[in-house]
């Protein structure tokens, strides 16, 4: 392909891809605006390394500017995968039209440690983009919801010019700019418009110079009247007298073509015959009654059915095909027993699978009907089935028992097929009489009288062509041509003439007798006559109309709709396609939509029975509700943005300059909404004529396409019969000029409402709130930034109604000046007298003497910011009142939309991530804190409390709102009642300014003042809208604040990236209650909220060290990093870390892990922090003494006396592990832990020096993260902990191996003047000593080998072996059976070094975890398969299960979401080692990608924006779950950095 050098357009319509494929828009319907100069685009995103990139390319068909549309020529983009990034790839939108796109790509196989075979490469669905077309008219655009359509039938307007010209005036000055024809062809015997004879030629009656009237009248109805035309086309069915039909009788489906209609035509034959011969039968030809037409019915199968031997046609002919199958066993030829071995027992089967066998092998016809007797088996496989059951053919062979076997096989087969056969006759019996019933017996249908060959018994389903010199060339088979029709509530994707159907034959269509239905085939290739023809007739019409009707869209097959139009917009781009598309499935609506590009669909207003139903209808193609919220989510970026940079960086092309972003969003079907189409009954018949005025006001007032018909202002007092009516159109209206003050019809008040239509098309009054009273109907439609509307008032006049006026409550429009239009009421004579006289003339269609009358005593009153409009009681049906609306306070809103969704990112500018944490988040408890008891979150009523009190906690209620467009949400409600939310929210951030002396947040703070007192102003109904347009503008800025303080990584990263840094400053800030000092007050590092959010709870050593590197150190937040370890740091006793770090004041020393995570993080900020090591050389003051295990209180003498380096920190932990440790909690006892045994205060670890292992903790403790302690008295589990883990933890054995190498590289390169420590006994051993001793026992020590016969080499007891192949959770454990569970700890160990274990060996064990131990989001926190298992935590659980009361089983199942991150870490590492070529390198990217499904859906979900503590089994909800955890996040941003940097070592 050729790339464009650079593009400047302004405008970008964002379109996401999921991971498979699809576009990331409800229903895949995409629906855009007309194309623009220069063009917009269509970004594809794609986020990180997508199951598409794998061998991945991006196909569209949209054409690049300049080009012609070629449906099947696509271009090309390919999808080069970044993990931590997003793909985006622009395409200019330069036309309008249905467009295409799909991808190409190797599909990911499954994770597999052994040899497999990989998918072939596949391709998406074919996904399309369908844009509006650009219509216009002289120099002024048309919107789709500008147009007012009016229908006109060509026969009934005379010949052109004389009777056309007067009329096409008369539509134009009614304020009309669209007319559609029925079409303008040749017509068939029929005389229907739809019954087209000849395709190219036009209509000489109407026309007499044919095309060159067209032409003509085409650009006067522009130049001169302001009208647009639009044509309908037939495409899937011709005039049955057609003469083409006659050369090309292959058109049709006849038996050449369609050999499965045989039955079909045999029995339409028969019929006829037999309704002429009704008397022979003794039948009544003259139907009086049901019971006359049930004799006539029964007498069908008496005289037709039986006597044709329809069955037939049905079954297998047994004889023929037992004689056949004998024949061959006989013989000895053919299949046998050995060629089929799915044959073999055979004689144990009962005799339905012997018949199965047969129907499934070769068998002919088995799901349509042929010829009779047309169904076969296959006579070798039935011989081969006599062998299973007889054995070869012999002297011996009992040929009678054979024989008589096979006859009952097939009689067995038969039996579905006789079933098939009585369900068809029922279906043809009931079809007959029930049409024969409608024409001839029902009191409102045609009563066609006598039955007989001018009336025949049915509508013939075929046409017989006449034997001729032309015909007689042809096969007589070919000759009977299948009629054309429809079938209530049909598939309309399935072809009802097709070998699939039986249809025609079960008389199911309502058929048109005039039309042959034409047989398309699949391609060109199928039928290159008849494809060729309808082209030259789709072009011809797209040459001279705007607009493309396409009569019977749901009967025509698709790809032939699809191919002629592709060749309609090669004439004309800009061409509109309405469609009457009835298909009664939504779903299959759009189907029709996105493929054929349908500009609107056809529904009509009298379709509707009563008021409340009118009403309905209205209120789905009237527009958006008052007030709607912004549903584009429009984004502007000022070129700087990460993500537009990145656009087409693989393809050459550029976003420069601002553009303006806005998110594709699923578009509702588009209406054509007419008040009545030519095809149905008008209000005089269906309602009552008064209804004609509101009916139309109605229409005309919604936010679509609108249209009417020829004869609907006139008060025509019936339907038009478009076969046998030969009367001509005349109109008041086409006689002299129309002004709103014309009394006769409606059709000057319909000028009115027509401008008013078109004017609010064009200027985009999309919004509308439509009430319904009684027989009343009221519809307000408004701009949505000027506020500027229409009020329409319509009292409806359904039958039964007579003269009541029924009331109309007075109607309260707050903060709404109005005007009153005009206010009419209609009177129509339609009495008995005046229906006769205008029936009975003779050569004109006349309307229903009628008046349209002004009508006084509609009031307006206006006070107090609201206007009150009164209807009186004697306001008659068929009246309308139209009144111009404005909004005082919204005058000036088109700039108010600007002002408030401006300047954020300015007054945002100079926050900083502190200011950021306090103005986007803070959960009840962390206001409770800072603020005082009486600040929190705020409460919506009947909703409840925001999870935040900051924007956060406002947009994660506002973003689904919005979506949804849900205006009935309490959060909506509340806002329409009052406005202190707004007030709350710039109270909140001033006090917190002053609080915090921030001059930032009073920035922030005043910003919000400015645009929530421009809001103020607007009436109380719009304040939801515009409040969720401040808030989505300020979160959008502080969050791109947050953003821009992150590393690169992050800030190109992939928008899941971003939401998980988001954390970091979700979880990180001040607390007057919880510090990393007990004097002074510093932000702090949450474990989560709103669990761990204030006080002891907040801070952990633990979870601030498994977070740490992910949250501040791959984010490039180094400051707080750094601050966190020396605060730690700070508190070292007894060579441990505190877990409960409480200020500093009342430290915990009870986690055996801690520690090594905090070593781990050291390690990690001089490897990831600018100058890291640095680090090691800062000093802090000491909280204990070093080396020395006294306790004292904080405000001790001997409290911060002492000061130590990070180097001395570390070798103190080394030293007191090598010595080890041997204490009891200071404070021991129930004041510190109520749960806990006495034996559990006493911590013990050591070192053994022969494997160089750390061993700790005892059974009544738990030191690892795995803490939970049992508290239930009643389950006997109090002071018994769940999961002690004690002896060696395999995670902890990682950590400290990783710490020892570390110091010991430190070492050699001087950086670190200690080469090691000094055991117990005095003797010294360095750390590379140390290290080496734990590498060369770790594998025997922890792995459970895949084979028993390996376990001599292995530190294994095989009886406790539960499952192989796997790495120990624990050695030489108090309980030893847990030594060989299954747990996801050991990636930790495998992501910190990688280097203790033999590659293969680790990547099984991976492979295996993921099996078994993955969920949606997190790990299972033990194998399913052991007996402790219990994956549902429930904390408040008051039993006496000894297992899970008091959620005891807190780590036996329950799936934990930040383990995920070290174990995809690991997966990433080890599976990227045996990839030796790019494309293996890909997939494993890709594995990690699909395993971040979950949790993508999970943070994008969660009200909290953040990952949950844990779920239970399979990723279900868990309620005592902390629904936002730091190291959830932070082990997740560990994966996006290590795979930048394993990326980036694989380039190297």
């Amino acid at each position: 392909m050729t790339a464009l050098d650079t593009l400047t357009s302004h405008e970008v319509f964002l379109l996401p891809l999921t991971d498979d494929g699809t576009p990331d828009v409800s229903m895949q319907y995409i629906y855009l605006k007309a194309p623009t100069n220069p063009p917009y685009v269509v970004r594809f995103e794609i986020e990180g390394t997508s199951s598409i990139c794998r061998q991945g390319s991006l196909w569209v068909n949209i054409p690049e500017p300049g080009e012609r549309f070629r449906r099947e020529h696509f271009r090309r983009y390919e999808l080069r995968p970044d993990f931590n990034g997003t793909i985006a790839i622009d395409v200019p939108i330069p036309m309008a039209g249905a467009f295409a796109f799909y991808t190409t790509y190797s599909p990911l196989p499954d994770f597999s440690t052994s040899s497999r075979i990989n998918p072939e490469p596949t391709r998406t669905p074919t996904y399309y983009i369908d844009v509006e077309p650009k219509l216009t008219l002289g120099n002024d655009q048309l919107p789709l919801d500008a147009l007012s359509v009016f229908s006109v039938v060509h026969k009934f307007m005379g010949k052109y010019p004389d009777q056309w010209e007067k009329h096409l005036k008369g539509i134009g000055q009614r304020g009309y700019n669209m007319v559609h024809f029925t079409p303008l062809m040749e017509r068939g015997d029929s005389d229907s418009p739809y019954s087209i004879r000849n395709q190219l030629k036009f209509d000489h009656l109407c026309f007499p110079n044919g095309e060159k009237d067209v032409a003509t009248m085409i650009e006067k109805m522009e130049k001169e009247h302001g009208l647009l035309g639009v044509i309908d086309v037939v495409w899937n069915h011709t005039a049955n007298n057609s003469e083409w039909l006659e050369e090309h009788p292959e058109v049709g489906y006849n038996l050449e073509t369609a050999p499965w209609l045989e039955s079909a035509l045999e029995l339409d034959t028969a019929l006829l015959e037999f309704g002429n011969r009704l008397d022979t039968y003794g039948l009544p030809a003259v139907l009086k009654s049901v019971d006359d037409l049930q004799k006539v019915i029964t007498g069908v199968k008496e005289h037709v059915i039986q006597p044709m031997s329809l069955w037939q046609y049905y079954v297998v002919n047994v004889e023929r095909d037992v004689r056949l199958v004998m024949e061959i066993w006989i013989k000895g030829s053919g299949a046998t027993v050995d060629d089929m071995e799915d044959i073999i027992g055979a004689k144990d089967w009962p005799l339905e699978r012997k018949a199965d066998y047969l129907l499934s092998h070769n068998f002919t016809q088995r799901n349509h009907l042929g010829p009779r007797f047309g169904k076969k088996i296959d006579p070798t496989v039935g011989a081969a089935l006599l062998i299973a059951l007889y054995g070869h053919h012999g002297p011996q062979s009992d040929e009678s028992a054979a024989k008589q076997t096979m006859k009952d096989i097939l009689n067995e087969l038969n039996v579905p097929f006789y079933k098939d056969y009585n369900t068809d006759v029922d279906a043809i019996q009931r079809e007959l009489f029930n049409r024969v019933k409608y024409l001839r017996v029902d009191d409102h249908g045609p009563k066609l009288g006598a039955i007989g060959p001018r009336s025949p018994f049915i509508e013939s389903y075929f046409t017989r062509l006449p034997s001729n010199a032309t015909t007689k060339k042809h096969n007589p088979k070919s000759l009977a041509l299948v009629n054309n029709g429809w079938i209530w509530v049909a598939d309309a994707l399935k072809d009802h003439a097709g070998s699939d159907s039986r249809a025609y034959l079960r008389r199911e269509v309502i058929v048109w007798g005039d039309c042959v239905k034409l047989r398309y085939g699949k391609s060109p290739q199928d039928n290159p006559f008849l494809w060729e023809f309808m082209t030259k007739y789709t072009r011809l019409m797209a040459k001279y109309f705007a607009g493309f009707r396409i009569d019977n869209c749901h009967s025509t097959p698709i790809w032939v709709s699809e191919y002629l139009l592709d060749q309609a917009r090669d004439v004309r781009p800009n061409l509109a396609i309405f469609a009457e598309l009835f298909t009664g499935v939504e779903e299959t609506d759009y189907v029709f939509m996105k493929r054929l590009g349908i500009s609107s669909l056809v529904r009509e207003a009298m379709q509707a029975w009563s008021t409340e139903e009118l009403s309905r209808v209205v209120h789905m193609h009237g527009g958006r509700p008052i007030g709607s919220f912004e549903v584009d989510e429009i984004s502007t970026n000022d070129g700087t943005d990460l993500v537009a940079k990145k656009s087409n960086g693989v393809n050459g092309i550029q976003a420069i300059g601002e553009e303006k972003v806005h998110r594709i969003k699923r578009s509702p079907l588009h209406a054509l909404f007419m008040d009545c189409t030519h095809d149905n009954e008008v209000p005089a018949q269906k309602r009552d004529a008064r209804d004609t005025l509101p009916n139309a006001a109605l229409v005309d007032i919604c936010a679509c396409a609108t249209g009417s018909v020829m004869g609907y202002d006139e008060i025509y007092p019936r339907h038009l019969d478009i076969v046998n009516e030969k009367r001509v159109y005349s109109s008041i209206y086409s006689e002299g000029k129309v002004t709103v003050e014309t009394d006769v019809g409606i059709g000057g008040v319909k000028k009115l409402l027509n401008q008013l239509h078109t004017l609010m098309g064009q200027d985009g009054y999309d919004e509308t709130f439509i009430d319904h009273q009684g027989e009343y109907i009221t519809v307000h439609r408004v701009h949505p930034q000027s506020r500027k509307g229409y009020f329409v008032v319509a009292h409806t006049a359904f039958p039964g109604y007579g003269d009541g006026h029924g009331s109309l409550r007075p109607v309260h429009l707050a903060g709404t000046d109005a005007k009153l239009l005009g206010s009419w009421s209609l009177s129509v004579d339609d009495s008995e007298k005046a229906l006769r006289d205008v029936l009975s003339e003779k050569a004109l269609l006349k309307g229903l003497p009628s008046e349209i009358s002004n009508f006084d005593g509609v009031s307006i009153d206006s006070k107090n910011n609201e206007t009150v409009i009164t209807v009186p009681s004697n306001f008659p049906p068929g009246g309308v009142a139209l009144f111009e609306t404005s909004m005082p306070g919204a005058e000036h809103s088109e700039g108010l939309d600007r002002f408030v969704t401006t300047g954020a990112r300015s007054a945002f500018n100079g926050l900083d991530l502190i200011d950021l944490n306090f103005v986007l988040y803070r959960c009840e408890a962390e206001e409770h804190d800072f603020l005082g008891g009486g600040d929190g979150v705020y409460t919506i009523p009947d909703y409840g409390n925001l999870v935040y009190a900051g924007l956060q906690g406002w947009w994660s209620v506002l973003k689904d709102v919005i979506r949804d467009n849900n205006l009935g949400h309490p959060i909506c409600n509340h806002l329409r009642e009052g406005q202190w939310a707004l007030g709350w929210i710039i109270s909140r951030l001033r006090r917190l300014a002053k609080h915090l002396s921030r001059p930032s947040l009073g920035e922030v703070a005043e910003w919000f003042e400015q645009r929530f007192s421009a809001i103020k102003k607007l009436p109380n109904f719009l304040l939801p809208r515009y409040f969720a347009l401040v808030i989505r503008t300020a979160y959008q800025a502080s969050r791109d604040r947050g953003i821009s303080f992150m590393s690169d990584n992050i800030q190109h990263g992939q928008s899941f990236l971003k939401s998980l840094a988001m954390v970091s400053i979700q979880q990180t800030g001040y607390t007057k209650s919880a510090s990393l000092y007990p004097s002074k007050s510093v932000p702090s590092l949450a474990a989560g909220l709103p669990h761990f959010a204030s006080s002891w709870t907040r801070c952990w050593g633990r979870d601030v060290f498994i977070s740490l590197r992910g949250l501040f150190l791959a984010t490039g937040r180094y400051e707080e990093a750094r601050e966190h370890i020396k605060a730690f740091a700070s508190v070292l006793k007894h060579g441990m870390i505190p877990n409960l770090l409480s200020d500093g004041k009342s430290p915990r020393y009870n986690s055996r892990d801690s520690v090594w995570f905090f070593l781990q993080n050291v390690q990690d900020y001089t490897k990831m922090a600018p100058d890291g090591d640095r680090l090691l050389k800062e000093k802090v003051f000491r909280r204990f003494l070093p080396y020395d295990d006294t306790f004292f209180d904080f405000d001790d003498s001997r409290a911060y006396s002492k000061e130590s380096s990070i180097k001395d920190i570390i070798q103190e932990v080394l030293q007191r592990h090598a010595t080890g440790l041997s204490f009891r909690e200071a404070n021991a006892g129930p004041g510190l832990d109520m749960q806990m045994k006495p034996e559990g205060f006493q911590i013990d670890v050591h070192v053994d020096w022969e494997t160089g292992l750390i061993f700790g903790g005892n059974q009544s403790n738990c030191g690892t993260w795995m803490d939970k302690m049992g508290e239930s008295e009643k389950a006997g589990s109090k002071g018994v902990p769940g999961t002690p883990r004690d002896g060696a933890a395999i995670e902890i054995t990682g950590l400290l191996y990783s710490a020892l190498t570390w110091v010991s590289q430190l070492h050699q390169a001087g950086k670190y003047n200690h080469s090691g420590v000094k055991t117990s006994t005095g003797q010294t051993i360095s750390f590379a000593a140390w290290a080496s001793k734990i590498h060369q026992n770790f594998e025997r020590c922890f792995y459970i080998p895949r084979s028993p016969s390996e376990d001599l080499a292995h530190d294994i007891n095989p009886t406790l072996v539960n499952r192989r192949g796997i790495y120990k959770d624990l050695y030489r454990s108090g309980k030893e059976y847990e030594d060989y569970q299954l747990r996801p700890n050991f990636p930790i160990a495998m992501t910190v070094v990688p280097d203790l274990f033999t590659p293969s060996r680790a990547l099984h064990a991976l492979e295996l975890a993921d099996t078994i131990l993955r969920g949606p989001t997190g790990m299972a926190t033990l194998d399913p398969s052991d007996l402790n298992y219990r994956p549902y935590y429930n904390n408040s659980e008051d039993s006496a299960d000894f297992h899970t009361a008091k959620g005891r089983n807190y780590h036996q199942g329950p799936e934990w979401l930040w383990p995920t991150g070290f174990f995809l870490r690991a997966l990433l590492r080890f599976d990227l080692m045996r990839r030796d070529n790019e494309e293996g390198r890909l997939e494993a990217f890709q594995q990690v990608e699909r395993r971040l499904k979950g949790c993508k859906r999970a943070i994008e979900s969660s009200p909290w924006a953040g990952l949950t503590e844990l779920t239970n089994r399979g990723g279900e909800f868990c309620g005592d779950s902390s629904p936002t955890q730091a190291w959830s996040a932070g082990c997740l941003i560990d994966l996006f950095y290590d795979a930048k940097e394993l990326a980036a070592e694989k380039k190297s």
